[in-house]
């Protein structure tokens, strides 16, 4: 494993890497005296500038949100990335071999390797995109036509299609002169030579910098190989499950400006909910939503993260429950508070719209409810509240939800609202909370305050421009 940078390669990286030259990827910089430049901040949204990059100093600062830095601080921001990788970014991107002073001293891959990858998934996604107009890509438009989806969202999501050859992307990027060892290593070509998408629409996944990092694909065609109906990138250099959520080139501003992050499960419900109105959507590729999906989403949340708000929207079936069940097990990972949002017709957000529209898809997220809840009501309903014993088994069940609630202010009301569902009185819930507490359960649970006074989705529909 590789250690620390060695401390003359990051300073090299920092003199090399000029921070106009970075920030102009993402900000269109103009001249505002004193050798400074301005532009709209990448961060949060704005309509007159107060975003400023300073060369001379290598440091920028936006006066309208307050962020700020050094170029390695840019990029990390820029690309949800941790310092070491936004090093390595740099690095890659201004041709310096790293060192590092621990471990085996090892470049953790080879120097350009990197850059090299993600130049070849932006020129993969390009053809991808082209190929969705071919006659073999009728399948893929009317997929999409009938999940609601125009000509203008492939285009704005950069849906593409896979030709079924099998070799044509090998062959289109050969030609570009990338090398096919790189191909293999960007996970686009196998090591037989055949392409790792074939006969499948293609969704580009994306950092919050617009950098294309994989591909996720769904099945088409019965004759298909690969049994999965969705197939992603396999894990490289750049594409690792864990570290990215689709979407999140689109939604970053958002989350920013409203605080808040919806997680849906798949990628044309991340569509549906844009298309919606929904812009804060995201959706984790082939994994389950983790910790780390957890604290990219909270550096996104431009205000107090502790007053921001993560929605997931589950099917409200037994596998949705369960799926708010695991989450609420990792709860503690987040700084912001969750919600679950879910549709009782259980109706995916991609379905809900089709069949109710634009509208039911806004109002499935505003009427999300508190995680805890979901899964405290979840909870009792599995017991006889007609019985005494259900109603003592119950709260047993619930107390240690009770107990895990982060804000000590709100337990009072949970309890209460607890006492309420089952039927009984709040000083024998605070009991089985308070045992719950001296249990040690996983969140680190807040005292129990004192309990408060009693109150009673056969032609080619060709993907028509048409308006959302």
């Amino acid at each position: 494993m590789a250690g620390r940078i060695h401390p003359e390669d990051l300073e090299t990286v920092r003199e090399r890497s000029r921070i106009d030259e970075v920030v102009a990827a993402f900000v269109q910089l103009r001249p505002a005296g004193g050798g400074s430049l301005t532009g709209l901040c990448p961060f949060h949204d704005e309509k007159t500038p107060s975003f400023r990059v300073t060369p001379a100093k290598g440091f920028y600062y936006c006066f309208g949100c307050g962020e700020g830095g050094d170029v390695i601080g840019f990029v990390q921001k820029i690309n949800n990335m941790g310092f070491t990788e936004a090093v390595e970014f740099l690095a890659d991107r201004c041709g310096v071999q790293l060192r590092y002073t621990e471990g085996d001293g090892g470049p953790r891959h080879e120097p350009g390797l990197r850059m090299r990858i993600l130049e070849a998934n932006q020129a993969a996604a390009e053809f991808f995109a082209g190929q969705l107009t071919s006659p073999d890509a009728v399948e893929g438009r009317r997929f999409l036509h009938g999940r609601g989806f125009t000509r203008e969202h492939a285009e704005l999501f950069g849906i593409g299609f896979a030709p079924r050859s099998g070799t044509g992307l090998r062959e289109h990027l050969l030609g570009r002169k990338f090398s096919r060892d790189d191909l293999v290593k960007a996970g686009l070509v196998r090591e037989n030579g055949w392409d790792f998408f074939q006969g499948r629409l293609v969704w580009p996944i994306r950092d919050a910098g617009r950098s294309t990092l994989g591909f996720g694909a769904r099945r088409l065609f019965d004759d298909d190989r690969m049994p999965a109906k969705y197939l992603n990138t396999p894990e490289t250099i750049v594409y690792k499950k864990s570290h990215v959520l689709y979407g999140l080139d689109l939604a970053r501003t958002h989350i920013g400006k409203k605080n808040q992050a919806v997680v849906v499960e798949g990628y044309t419900d991340v569509m549906a909910c844009h298309v919606a109105g929904v812009d804060t959507a995201v959706a984790s590729c082939g994994t389950a939503f983790g910790a780390d999906h957890s604290r990219m989403l909270d550096r996104l949340m431009t205000a107090d993260a502790h007053s921001g708000e993560v929605v997931f929207t589950f099917d409200g079936d037994a596998a949705g429950q369960a799926a708010a069940l695991k989450v609420f097990s990792s709860d503690a990972s987040f700084t912001a508070q969750t919600y679950v949002a879910v549709e009782p017709t259980g109706l995916d957000p991609c379905d809900l719209r089709i069949q109710s529209g634009d509208g039911a898809v806004r109002e499935l997220v505003a009427r999300r409810v508190p995680l805890y809840r979901y899964v405290m009501r979840n909870t009792i309903e599995r017991f006889d509240l007609d019985r005494a014993d259900g109603r003592l088994a119950a709260v047993r069940a619930a107390a240690p939800l009770v107990a895990s609630v982060r804000d000590a202010a709100l337990v009072s009301g949970y309890l209460r609202e607890l006492a309420g569902w089952v039927g009984l009185n709040p000083d024998e819930v605070r009991a089985e909370v308070t045992r719950a507490n001296a249990r040690k359960v996983p969140h680190e649970p807040p005292p129990i305050p004192a309990a408060p006074p009693a109150s009673g989705e056969g032609t080619d529909p060709g993907l028509k421009h048409t308006s959302a």
